[in-house]
């Protein structure tokens, strides 16, 4: 990157039709495991963006996962969301032929706050409270869902599946197929999602990566929701089971609500917003598919190191939570099996 910063500096200039920009600062975020994010202070001259600036630029990792979008289509959804009210980082300009950087990148305002999903979950005061920051993920939440399908500017997702959760068990089990070791837990828990399998009469637009970790949250409130690489068309419960999955509450298991609060204030704040209830029957479901979910992400972030695709110790060490996220399928699965 900082061999290009000439050149993407030149960039930036013309995208922002300034006279000239200065890179002030170049950094690398932590997190991200699918994707980097780098930070950086623009000063353009000229122009109606003239003076300083924090931005983002977002692109890809050494690796990724095959089922993440490209960063041309996630700053299409970034769009779309920001135009819907979702508080997202207002997205400026990409590079959707790689020319600047070597690879596809878009650039983003900078927001402020705290994303860690293990500090969050600690600070009761973060988001102006436990009650109005479950809330407003809530609302937030419910703003996505709003985005429904038909929508040209979102037609690289294709037409909506006719069934959500049968094609995440379809292509969980081909993946499984395919891997070496055997998860009989995760079998299991694959079978008894079928035979439960719900049908999904309006499709929305999922984030489908909605949890604590991937929200910013600073003294106020939410500042942007963040990681939309996974985004598509399904079942809005996905994204409350998700959310409230044990898997992301950071050992704040009480709170059902992303370790953050409780989960009827989150249900409160999504159904004020989209003026229709929650069937609280049918999120148990959508919790045991979040978890095996989580738990296939797991086995391909250690493979990406295991391959030689991308050594990180971050990636490696995330198949040691699989057994316990067995072990949560399985009580999941027993508790509601009556077949």
């Amino acid at each position: 990157m900082e061999a290009r910063r000439a050149e993407l500096a030149s960039w930036l200039a013309t995208r922002a039709e300034a006279r000239g920009a200065e890179i002030l600062s170049f950094a690398r975020l932590s997190g991200g495991a699918i994707q980097e994010n780098w930070a950086l202070d623009v000063a353009f001259t000229g122009g109606p963006l003239e003076g300083r600036h924090a931005l983002v630029i977002r692109t890809d990792a050494p690796s990724g996962v095959a089922v993440s979008l490209g960063r041309p289509q996630e700053f299409a959804l970034f769009q779309a969301a920001f135009a819907a009210g979702v508080t997202v980082p207002e997205p400026l300009w990409q590079d959707a032929d790689g020319g600047v950087l070597g690879k596809p990148f878009f650039v983003m305002r900078r927001v402020g706050g705290i994303a860690s999903g293990h500090r969050l979950v600690k600070d009761a005061t973060a988001g102006g409270g436990r009650v109005a920051l479950t809330e407003a993920l809530g609302r937030e939440l419910a703003r996505v869902h709003s985005i429904r399908p038909p929508r040209s500017e979102l037609a690289f997702l294709g037409p909506p599946p006719a069934s959500p959760a049968r094609r995440w068990i379809a292509e969980f089990r081909g993946w499984l197929d395919r891997h070496e070791a055997a998860h009989p837990a995760l079998e299991w828990g694959l079978r008894w999602l079928e035979r439960h399998a719900p049908d999904t009469p309006e499709p929305t637009l999922c984030h489908n990566d909605f949890r604590t970790g991937n929200i910013m949250v600073d003294a106020q409130g939410v500042t942007g929701i963040l990681d939309w690489e996974f985004a598509g068309w399904g079942d809005p419960l996905a994204d409350i089971g998700w959310f409230c999955a044990p898997c992301w509450r950071f050992g704040a298991l009480e709170r059902q609500a992303g370790g953050i609060g409780a989960r009827e204030d989150f249900y409160r704040g999504y159904e004020r917003e989209r003026g229709a209830p929650i069937d609280p029957s049918r999120v148990p479901y959508w919790e045991a598919m979040a978890t095996l979910r989580w738990a296939i992400i797991a086995l391909q972030q250690a493979e990406r190191h295991v391959s030689g695709g991308e050594r990180n110790l971050e990636l490696a060490l995330t198949a040691h939570i699989v057994p316990a996220l067995e072990l949560d399928i399985l009580e999941m699965t027993r508790e509601h099996d009556h077949a």
